[in-house]
């Protein structure tokens, strides 16, 4: 895309390109800063301030160095969020059976021993994706400007193609079933990080802010139909609520799954 006389690259991924040689002698490097140090800072960092506070200046006061300093490891600040939002996804617990033996992938996340139904596998995947981005809100917005193929990320992705693989649908369909479960997990998780985010900005807790919000509407026929559903939603906290529409929606996905892939097999006379 060209703006003006300007032309305006897509980014490439830190994972595909080769480091170039340091720019400096090695007794410049700053002692007691390594690789590890610097995006594990990035990563508190994004935490604690938010995409919008952060800065390559904020990161090396963290660190206690000059910001030239942190580009001995990382030639841009693209490059360090990039590798912040591959350190986040090794958070993840994922399923031992859904990784396999693939090379290189053994050290990986936290693998659990046994192997069960791709169905609850599936719910470890989402919920363990669920758990992620609420507690890393940054990683919503980097996950859409970033190809997100570092080695966590990787081991996350065969994981759940694994998975859906052994749900027993066509391999052709299995793009589809990850973008329903996997999207709607995304979409969900994103909403519920900002409104914590937006609780803990504004200093109460989400129950408070949850009551006050209903209160507004209190009166207004043009709400009873939302009130008649929050009523019969059930839950007496937001976390309650959240936990039941979550559990429900993806059993509602799973089932969609099964149900498909029962109606493939049967047209194909597979029964």
């Amino acid at each position: 895309m060209a703006t003006g006389s300007r032309v305006i690259r897509p980014r490439t991924s830190i994972w595909l390109s080769e480091r170039k040689a340091p720019r400096r002698k090695a007794e410049q490097q700053p002692a007691g800063l390594d690789h590890v140090k610097i995006v594990a800072a990035t990563v508190r960092l994004l935490d604690a301030e938010g995409l919008a506070g952060f800065s390559m200046r904020r990161l090396a006061a963290e660190l206690g160095v000059t910001a030239m300093s942190v580009y001995w490891y990382v030639e841009t600040k693209d490059q360090l969020l990039e590798l912040a939002l591959d350190a986040a996804m090794g958070e993840m617990s994922l399923p031992a059976g859904s990784l396999g033996p693939v090379e290189g992938y053994e050290h990986l996340g936290h693998l659990e021993p046994e192997e069960r139904d791709w169905r609850d596998q599936l719910r470890q995947i989402a919920s363990e994706y669920r758990r992620l981005l609420v507690a890393h809100p940054w990683l919503s917005p980097l996950t859409g400007e970033y190809m997100n193929i570092g080695p966590n990320a990787m081991a996350f992705s065969t994981a759940v193609q694994r998975v859906l693989r052994n749900s027993g649908l066509p391999t052709s369909e299995v793009p589809g079933a990850l973008a329903l479960v996997f999207q709607f997990v995304y979409g969900f998780s994103t909403i519920e990080g900002r409104f914590a985010a937006r609780c803990r900005a504004a200093g109460v807790s989400q129950d408070e802010f949850f009551a006050e919000m209903m209160g507004t509407i209190e009166g207004r026929p043009e709400f009873d139909e939302s009130r008649a559903l929050m009523e019969a939603r059930g839950g007496s906290t937001v976390q309650e609520m959240r936990e039941r529409d979550f559990t429900f929606a993806l059993d509602c996905a799973i089932a969609g799954i099964e149900a498909l892939r029962d109606g493939h097999a049967h047209a194909h006379g597979e029964d």
